[in-house]
């Protein structure tokens, strides 16, 4: 067998900024970075695509309409400085999860909280701009088609691919820290291993504690 916990793995994160189960899942793979020889490459998806046109709760939908702007300024960036993506998706999630910066009824509070931190992680916070016009548009569907090339449309975010085979998921609520990170990360590379595996699941009894 395989010992995952010393083989080079490399691992594609699709996410969506506003997602709170992404988030934890990210930080997930951040631990796992600091235990495990990984190479990740992050890459925006966007709930707000996935649900277009879809007869949505209303609470829901005025949320997907905030979730727009934050993944265009994801695909544009992605577009032009893709290294600069985790960067970015830390400090701005950070501000999003931990921090509740983020509004979804006021997008001018989510515009100047975009250029804020932008300008934080040394990029140009002209890419807020994208935010509310439909420039980055066609960058997203491609970036969000990727992922659903890879695992089918009966998703949420983050998806996750394990060498060549991905997943939704997996969902946690808490993270993980250390060598535990490691091993659950172990884990799933295994399972992700076995052709034939397609999905665990059981009902979920709290949200994120980020």
């Amino acid at each position: 067998m395989t010992d995952t916990a010393n083989t080079p793995q490399n691992v594609t994160f699709w996410f969506d900024v506003t997602c709170p189960f992404a988030w934890q899942t990210s930080r997930w793979i951040k631990e796992v970075e600091k235990v495990r020889d990984i190479t990740v490459t992050w890459t925006p998806m966007s709930l707000a695509v996935l649900n277009d046109g879809r007869d949505l709760d209303p609470g829901y939908m005025e949320a997907m309409k905030a979730a727009w702007g934050p993944a265009r300024v994801f695909a544009a960036v992605a577009d032009k400085e893709p290294e600069k993506i985790d960067a970015l998706y830390t400090a701005l999630g950070t501000k999003v999860h931990r921090d509740k910066a983020f509004s979804k009824t006021d997008l001018s509070v989510n515009d100047a909280l975009l250029e804020a931190t932008l300008n934080e992680v040394g990029l140009d916070p002209a890419y807020a701009a994208v935010a509310s016009t439909d420039e980055a548009d066609e960058s997203l569907r491609a970036y969000h088609q990727s992922a659903i090339d890879e695992v089918g449309d009966d998703v949420g975010t983050p998806v996750i691919k394990l060498g060549d085979t991905a997943f939704f998921g997996p969902v946690i609520t808490r993270v993980p820290q250390g060598e535990e990170a490691g091993e659950i990360f172990d884990a799933a590379v295994r399972l992700a291993a076995y052709p034939y595996f397609f999905e665990i699941k059981r009902s979920r009894t709290e949200s994120p504690q980020v």
